[in-house]
This record gives structure tokens, C-alpha cells and sequence, in this order.
């Protein structure tokens, strides 16, 4: 799981959805109790920001005609994580034709 936290216009589908749905294991890791920890210390979450980039992430499939049917309920919590936005647009890049594509185009 991750978060990328890179414009959502760069993302292609796939990892615009890859997103959408690891905000909800997050959510729901956080619901169980279960630690983020090793996630918070590799740079993969921001914990205060799932439910903001949740609905940056489901804007944007609106956006691009998709459906969306799940939204996150708000919830509490210190902040605490930090992502590397721009370490993740070169892992991006390396890793998806395409988001290299949305990303040079953009």
C-alpha cells in the first residue's frame, strides 16, 4: 500500500484506482488498530491526509467518467507521515508508460 500524493491528473488508471482503494485499506488498517507503522517510516502515508486524498483521488475519476460509489467517512488523527511527492513522480516515471506520458504532457 501507498500513497502517492503527485498531482491526480498524472495518474493513469491504473494507479489512480491502485490509489483510491489502498485509501481504504489505510482506513480500514487504521478501524482494526492495526500499526501503519512501518508504512509511516518508509515515506508511504501521511495518516492526517487519507480522507483529503481520498477525495482528491475520487474527484478525479468523477472526472474522467468513472463511477465512484465509496466514500470515506471522516476521522481522527494526529499528523503524522510524510511522502515524498517528487521521489514518487520518478518512481512513477521508471515504473508506468503511461503516468511517464501524463506526466511529460502535463
Amino acid at each position: 500500500m501507498r500513497m502517492w500524493n503527485v498531482k491526480t491528473e498524472i495518474l493513469c488508471r491504473q494507479h489512480l484506482l491502485g490509489e483510491h482503494q489502498e485509501m481504504h485499506s489505510f482506513r480500514g488498517t487504521i478501524k482494526k488498530g492495526t500499526s501503519l507503522k512501518g508504512y509511516i517510516e518508509k515515506g508511504l502515508v501521511e495518516v492526517h491526509n487519507i480522507k483529503s486524498r481520498h477525495d482528491e483521488l475520487a474527484n478525479e475519476m468523477i472526472k474522467r467518467g468513472y463511477n465512484h460509489k465509496t466514500p470515506l467517512e471522516e476521522f481522527n488523527c494526529q499528523k503524522i507521515g510524510v511522502v515524498d511527492s517528487q521521489k514518487n513522480i520518478l518512481d512513477l516515471i521508471e515504473r508506468c508508460d503511461e503516468c511517464k506520458k501524463r506526466i511529460e504532457s502535463a
